[in-house]
């Protein structure tokens, strides 16, 4: 598989800077984006993915340490492969499952295949990872993926995925939302 033809058509949105070192965390999670719209796009195995990304556009070994880089090129400098991999394998192991927890947070007229594809493997990745109940929290998570998704869309694609993906969290960690529910009686 050429990684030409691999490389989603709508690139990251240009925002002037390069890989935020200090952010390999949001790197995976961009990269897991790119990942999982590649593995819908020529039908490749998430596995077959992962080690793709890793050895071009992460550009090491499975924990090793990482340069930094410009991002808009399809790259993902930085990034915590263990994570990137953990999203991956997640997604990989649970995909039935989790299209369902997504199509159930969307509404009746908007099927998981009405979506467009980048906003749909933004979805699978953030409900992968957040099928991961030792995770980080729920929250911390849809915000990682708001700042993903404002990375590829300019209009009301980030407003979408946060409702949708607050709903997924609410299903899928549900005991971190009962709290707040309980406070306010």
């Amino acid at each position: 598989m050429s990684d030409a033809a691999a490389r989603p058509t709508r690139r990251l949105r240009s925002r002037g800077r390069s890989a935020q070192p200090g952010r390999p965390r949001t790197a995976a999670r961009l990269a897991a984006v790119q990942a999982l719209y590649q593995a819908e796009h020529v039908g490749a195995p998430a596995e077959a993915v992962l080690e793709e990304f890793v050895r071009h556009r992460v550009g090491g070994q499975e924990g090793a340490p990482l340069a930094a880089g410009p991002l808009d090129e399809g790259g993902a400098p930085g990034a915590d492969v263990p994570l990137l991999a953990r999203i991956l394998r997640g997604w990989a192991a649970n995909a039935e499952t989790l299209d369902r927890v997504i199509a159930a947070a969307l509404a009746e007229d908007w099927p998981l295949p009405r979506l467009d594809p980048v906003l749909r493997a933004l979805l699978r990745a953030a409900s992968a990872e957040l099928l991961d109940a030792k995770g980080p929290p729920a929250r911390a998570v849809i915000n990682e993926y708001m700042d993903v998704a404002h990375g590829f869309f300019a209009g009301e694609e980030p407003r979408f995925a946060n409702g949708v993906l607050d709903r997924i969290a609410r299903t899928l960690r549900a005991a971190e939302f009962a709290d707040v529910a309980d406070a306010r009686g």
